[in-house]
Formats: C-alpha cells, structure tokens, sequence
C-alpha cells in the first residue's frame, strides 16, 4: 500500500501571518522575504506531524493511494480522512494494462474516523493478480486555514513555534508532542484496529 499526494498546499494557503502573531514577530521580520520561506517549511512540517498523529488531512487535496489487495471483498477503509470525493479506481494488471472502473460500481462512506469505499454489488471489483488498484480521491477539511477545526488550527501553530523556538539548537530534534498539542488532537485521532477490518 503507497499513499501519495498529487497536489500539495499552496504557499499562499499556508497561515505565515498568524504564525507571525502567534510568535509576535514584528512586521519588519519578513522584509526579505527568507524569513517567510522559513515560516512556511516549519508550518510544512507542523502541518505533516498533526496529519500523521490523526490520519486526517487538514488542507484539502488529491490523494493517489495504491492497493495490491482489498482488506474486505465489499468495502475498503481509506488511509486518511475526512475524503470528500472518490475521484477514481483503477485496476492494473502485472504488465502494466489499465482498466477505469465504472464509478456505478463502487460508491464512498462518508465518515469522519474511517471512510471507506464500498461496493455498489456484493463485491468490489477484482484486482488482477499481480496488480494493483489505484484509488485518487479528494482528502481535507478545507482549501484555506480558516476551514480547519480550530483545535487542529491551534495544534499546528504550537507544533511550528516549538520548532522556531528551538531553530539555534544545536541538534535539537523535534521529539515527542508536548502534552498540550496532545490534548488538542486526541478527539481527532483516529483509532486503527485490523487495517480497518471488521
């Protein structure tokens, strides 16, 4: 299984200036313009630790994941969430031959822990042996900062100031979440049993 984004958070989508407020950096911080380039990689990295201690993504975008095997014969949970659209399942056979499959066949489960794909029959449809689905879906709360859930918003400028705060340290790393970035994110952690199985 390989999730991967196809799109990617536009800069101009990024909340530099809140980070700004959040760090009370004055307004002549950014008249070059490197110190934005820099606030912008610590939201990158903020923004990736909360997507993966959740399993949600916070901006929206499209995902591209690829299966060798359905986990279940009529359903397949999906590796992130909130999903907003299924956008299309492909199968492709060992020498590379690819088949669209009818969107009539299968239909999305909208949820907010663990969406999942469903067969619109008694099954979704066979995977070649040897091959691969690929699903493209659309992921995210939303297309610009405001649209996130504001404990997700909080956690990620926390995460980023960390990061800023410990910018001069000498082999600093990131390490564990401090406790209150924990208590922020933990009703929006999704719970994993079985791959998703029932």
């Amino acid at each position: 299984m390989m999730l991967s984004e196809e799109t990617q958070v536009a800069a101009a989508a990024l909340p530099v200036q809140a980070l700004k407020d959040h760090l009370r950096i004055g307004t002549g911080f950014a008249s070059t313009g490197t110190e934005d380039a820099y606030l912008e990689e610590l939201l990158r990295a903020a923004l990736a630790a909360v997507e993966v201690r959740t399993g949600k993504a916070l901006f929206e975008r499209i995902f591209r994941w690829s299966v060798s095997g359905w986990r279940e014969s009529d359903a397949q949970a999906l590796p992130v969430a909130p999903v907003a659209s299924v956008l299309s399942v492909t199968l492709t056979d060992r020498a590379g031959a690819e088949t669209v499959v009818d969107p009539g066949r299968y239909w999305l489960e909208k949820d907010s822990q663990r969406p999942r794909l469903r067969a619109s029959g008694t099954a979704l449809p066979a995977i070649p042996t040897g091959g691969t689905a690929e699903i493209r879906l659309t992921a995210g709360f939303a297309a610009v900062w405001s649209g996130i859930p504001v404990e997700l918003r909080q956690a990620v400028l926390l995460i980023a100031a960390g990061y800023f705060e410990r910018r001069h340290e000498e082999g600093a790393e990131p390490g564990a979440m401090p406790f209150g970035v924990m208590a922020l994110i933990e009703r929006w952690r999704t719970v994993r049993g079985f791959g998703g199985a029932r």
